[in-house]
């Protein structure tokens, strides 16, 4: 091979893929060979038949898959493209890919969308034939006997199943716990509901208990059985005692905390009395499903997915023989559901949706030393309904992960080289990425060779290959993705799970609107390890990083957690030539770096960079954060080696309440404002942070929007920081457009403004002339009822509104002006809000949407003509789920 041959393979190789989804022409050397890799171009279509696949005769999924297996057997080099037409691929069973579906390094086989198509892979069936069951307002269809699903997607959006709060069920709330489950014969009310259920019916339904075991967690758990004559609900098991008994361990810090078995459950779920407006429930012996509208929606406007598969894709070879050279590109991936939560295991929250499903020790994982000490490393993990096991070089760039009932994308088990970017994933039930296996901290230590392969492949049985470091998951990278509004039904999901790895990067990655932690790298690792016993439990991380990503409007739901969360050994020791010593600058180099990060608006933070237990030998440097939270950086019982150098950080550093890490180094620092004006942080951070900062340019976009305005008093700029900017997005001030914007990156801008400018005036789209526009959180607006939701991610104005589920809850404002008009959403879970100003009589208004679909900042009701002077206006929910308020223009 001529040397110019082996370095156009190596280019080809490392931008091949994304040049594909970018739809570019490599220009690349004349290189002589004896036979050029053949073209070839395939075409799938949803109604696609037959194997022709041609753009006149596409094929459908399944046949063009065949097609691809049989022109790669014929010539293993050849560089397939299978472009797939818009439209709905409904799979009736995962799209499994193994190594007859591999291309080669250099001629991966692309699975990408046509030009201007937006295909959809999609693992739900279509509801029609809807009835209306009486007067009731509920309908209902009939759909497959024994369909099974914890998820209903109505309009594109998942809606919420049947439930309701227990004092809204006039339960009293006067029960007793036990190890099985509840004695509730003092609550009449409770006693009736649960008596006028059959066993059927009681066995289906769902408690919830958010903060239930610590305020980072979320468990959930079935009802068993109900006994009228002794007044007792008997509780799933063992989902019952791991949320309730939970072993204790010698551990090195935190915790594992039981509930109380008194504890009453924040929500009732999963039964079909319980049904309230834009809810639905599932009767799947009987064939039925039943959804109830909101008030003036019609059914037949309506378009319903009924999840079928758990695992959408899923592509597995073996260490020897590993699925490898596939590239996705322009997918979406969608509607999917994961049903084990639903079984006698429920789902026993720990931590960033790691649960227990087996007894209450979990096992007590055994690479721990002393053996049985740490329960921890072998927890089960979501189920991924895209994933990836015994792969190399597969590429995933510019596709949507959206509406999944599980994790997003999950890559273990000896995948190598996976490229993860410029790719959406929002509206997911779990995480967006998982990235590793929890039982594999050791893959070197041939005792856990049966345990890796039962829980970290779905072939594992079927694969005979030694397991050593061939497992490790490696040169994984994570890049210019969007991971927004994940974590819907588990909310102590992270963004990113990151477990156990070498050569991993996560870099310039947008991640907001999160329930919880937005990276967890080494999540419940480390909780037998600090620094008097930092050898407890070892794995194999190394030359990991986290680098130059976004992080904002996180932790809007759980607590204890932070933009960075870290645990457990995140270096393998490099030592001295005596052999004893360890040393520092070569083992910190293997570690953990985390670089360029900016965190801003995480409201329950207690550390934003947070060196949690056991954590070791990391790289804090260059990093931002403000208006995040109590400290910067710190932790409870880490082991110590940090650095923590040249940050810019609006809260203190090197906070260890718990028991002190054995060495830290701290120089370089920067103090910067809670609310940081554009002299306070380097541009050149914020120019690097965020998806598109490099020399990738994102496929997928989100529209823009504005979450933090630097203060406006005596300035001449500001910091104007969001989502979605573009190097020509337009800036407004009021109604004029703003010349002399600087565009940073994807999250920020520098913006000039006027004196006398206020923050309300800055947007990205033009206000009305005349006007002031009142975000929801101004001081002006008074609540009663209303709650702060933030880090929204639908387009909402500054993306936050308040929000009610109470009728009656009200919001007024006063002010001086001719003119006043109230904003908010418009969607099917919602209802009817009351408008009146002066004292005058109330407006009804309809926040329903004509189309089905969720409308944010829209303009729901405006009072005009009024006379000049001072007016008061009070928007009162009236009904529906919920009423939100997204401010007023006056």
């Amino acid at each position: 091979m001529s040397p110019q041959g082996s370095i156009t393979r190596r280019l080809l190789r490392r931008v091949g893929p994304i040049a594909a989804a970018l739809g570019l022409v490599l220009a690349a050397p004349v290189v002589q060979s004896a036979t050029a890799a053949p073209a070839v171009t395939l075409y799938a279509s949803p109604s696609g038949t037959g194997s022709t696949c041609s753009s006149a005769s596409p094929c459908a999924l399944p046949g063009a898959q065949q097609v691809v297996r049989t022109r790669l057997a014929a010539e293993p080099s050849a560089d397939v493209t299978v472009l797939l037409a818009d439209g709905v691929y409904r799979l009736s069973s995962t799209w499994s890919l193994g190594p007859a579906d591999s291309g080669t390094p250099g001629h991966p086989v692309v699975w990408r969308s046509a030009p201007g198509a937006h295909p959809v892979i999609s693992g739900a069936t279509q509801v029609t034939g809807w009835t209306q069951r009486g007067s009731s307002g509920v309908w209902s269809a009939p759909v497959p006997s024994g369909s099974d699903s914890r998820q209903l997607y109505v309009g594109g959006h998942a809606a919420p199943i049947a439930q309701a709060t227990p004092a809204s069920l006039g339960f009293r709330g006067s029960w007793t716990g036990s190890s099985t489950g509840y004695t509730i014969s003092g609550d009449a009310a409770a006693m009736a509901w649960f008596g006028s259920l059959t066993a059927s019916q009681v066995a289906g339904v769902e408690f919830d208990y958010p903060g239930g075991n610590g305020p980072w967690t979320e468990s959930r758990c079935r009802v068993a059985s109900f006994s009228a004559s002794t007044g007792t609900l008997k509780m799933s098991q063992p989902c019952w005692t791991n949320v309730t008994a939970r072993a204790s361990f010698a551990h090195g810090s935190g915790g594992l905390p039981s509930m109380p078995t008194s504890t009453m459950p924040a929500l009732v779920e999963n039964a079909q009395t319980l049904l309230g407006s834009g809810q639905w429930f599932l009767d799947g012996a009987g064939g039925t499903l039943s959804y109830k509208p909101a008030a003036g929606r019609q059914m037949s406007a309506l378009d319903v997915e009924l999840p079928r598969l758990e695992s959408l894709v899923r592509g597995a070879g073996t260490l020897a023989t590993p699925v490898h050279d596939i590239t996705f590109s322009g997918l979406q991936f969608s509607f999917a559901t994961w049903n084990a939560p639903s079984t006698s295991a429920g789902f026993s929250d720990v931590q960033s949706n790691l649960r227990m499903t087996g007894a209450n020790n979990q096992g007590m994982c055994g690479f721990s030393t002393p053996a049985g000490s740490c329960p921890w490393g072998s927890l089960t993990q979501p189920l991924a309904n895209v994933s990836f096991t015994a792969s190399k070089n597969i590429t995933f760039t510019g596709n949507r992960f959206a509406e999944l009932g599980g994790a997003g994308l999950n890559v273990m088990y000896g995948a190598a080289n996976t490229l993860i970017q410029g790719n959406e994933f929002t509206d997911i039930a779990s995480t967006a990425i998982l990235l590793g296996c929890t039982y594999d901290p050791l893959p070197t230590d041939p005792s856990e060779a049966v345990g890796i392969k039962q829980n970290c492949t779905p072939d594992g049985a079927n694969d005979n290959t030694a397991i050593g470091t061939n497992e490790i998951l490696t040169g994984t990278t994570v890049a210019d993705n969007v991971i927004h509004h994940i974590g819907t039904d588990y909310s102590s999901a992270s963004g990113i799970t990151l477990l156990f790895s070498q050569h991993t990067t996560i870099t310039r990655n947008n991640l907001y609107d999160l329930p919880y932690t937005g990276i967890t790298a080494g999540v419940v690792q480390g909780h037998v390890d600090q620094a008097s016993t930092p050898q407890n439990s070892t794995n194999i991380n190394s030359s990991n990083t986290i680098s130059d990503n976004i992080f904002h409007d996180y932790l809007s739901v759980r607590s204890d957690g932070g933009a960075i969360y870290v645990e457990g050994h995140q270096a393998q020791y490099v030592y001295q030539a005596d052999g004893k010593t360890i040393d520092p600058a070569q083992t910190l180099a293997k570690g953990l770096q985390v670089t360029g990060n900016i965190a801003y608006d995480g409201p329950s933070t207690n550390f934003t960079y947070y060196d949690d237990a056991g954590s070791e030998w990391v790289n804090w440097q260059g990093n931002v954060a403000f208006g995040a939270g109590a400290s910067s950086q710190g932790g409870c019982s880490p082991t110590g080696h940090f650095w923590i150098t040249g940050n810019y950080f609006s809260a203190g550093v090197q906070s260890y309440p718990c028991a002190q890490p054995v060495d830290t180094h701290a120089s370089g620092n920067t103090t910067i404002p809670a609310t940081p004006k554009p002299a306070d942080i380097p541009n050149a951070l914020l120019r690097a942070a965020g998806a598109g900062s490099g020399s990738f340019t994102p496929v997928l976009s989100v529209p823009a929007s504005i979450f933090y305005v630097s203060p406006t008093a005596n300035a001449t700029q500001v910091i104007v920081a969001g989502e979605g900017f573009g190097p020509t997005t337009p800036v407004y001030i009021g109604t004029t457009p703003v010349s002399d914007v600087t565009h940073l990156s994807s999250g920020f801008m520098i913006v000039p403004i006027p004196a006398g400018t206020t923050a309300g005036q800055i947007s990205v789209t033009p206000q009305v002339p005349g006007s002031i526009r009142l975000n929801d959180d101004d001081s002006r607006i008074t609540y009663t009822g209303f709650t702060y939701a933030g880090g929204r991610s639908y387009g909402d104005y500054r993306g936050d509104i308040h929000y009610a589920t109470a009728d009656g809850a009200t919001a007024s404002l006063t002010f001086t002006g001719t003119t006043v008009t109230v904003y908010g959403e418009q969607y099917t879970d919602q209802g009817n809000i009351g408008v009146s100003v002066d004292g005058g009589p109330q407006q009804v208004v309809t926040t329903l949407p004509g189309d089905g679909t969720r409308h944010a900042n829209a303009a729901l009701y405006t009072a005009g003509s009024l006379s000049s002077g001072t007016h008061t206006v009070v928007v009162t929910k009236l009904s529906g789920q919920y009423a939100t308020l997204d401010g007023f223009t006056v």
